[in-house]
């Protein structure tokens, strides 16, 4: 198995602490410390940590579209292809311990001045918001009908998402899901 160099290292680090700390709470030398590698070598692949926040949210939405394509592509029906999505949510909360959303997580902390974040932040958003439509355009042949569809059954995705870190719990999600399914009929 190969051994991460040492940009992967301190991407991978600081994602984690990133996720599970709050991008405010995690400091460079931190990083640095925990990815075992030179401060030379992090300023080398990121000129801050607001390029390595960037760097991180920008990988973990190339994965998530991956998944999304591959969800939009299957055989599933509509129907199924939003209670497979919810299901997934499901899962992540629970693995994340309640964690949430990265993207909401770091969007809360990181400050207006971070353009970039925010602007990573709002194109994962949308891009949620378009594979919803786009479910809900497989089902509803009305582009119009789909489009509001689709931005309903967001929300009840990005609340029940919210709602769930705030409870610890998985009812929320199942409830989503539960109006979402109901929704698409």
């Amino acid at each position: 198995m190969r051994k991460a160099n040492a940009k992967e290292r301190i991407l991978n680090t600081a994602g984690k602490l990133f996720f599970r700390h709050g991008y405010s709470e995690v400091g460079i030398n931190e990083i640095i410390a925990k990815a075992e590698t030179a401060k030379a070598s992090f300023y080398q692949h990121y000129p801050s940590k607001k390029a390595l926040c960037e760097a991180w949210l920008s990988d973990v939405h190339y994965r998530s579209e991956v998944s999304r394509a591959d969800l939009l592509d299957s055989d599933a029906t509509p129907r199924g292809k939003i209670e497979i999505y919810f299901d997934q949510l499901k899962s992540f909360m629970e693995q994340s311990e309640f964690r949430g959303c990265p993207y909401s997580n770091t969007g809360a902390v990181s400050g207006g001045e971070c353009t970039g974040i925010i602007e990573q932040i709002q194109g994962h958003k949308e891009s949620i918001r378009g594979f919803l439509r786009e479910v809900c355009f497989q089902h509803v042949s009305d582009k119009k009908k789909a489009d509001t569809l689709g931005d309903r059954i967001f929300l009840l995705y990005s609340g029940a998402t919210t709602e769930s870190q705030n409870l610890k719990e998985i009812w929320p999600i199942e409830i989503a899901r539960d109006a979402a399914l109901e929704l698409i009929n």
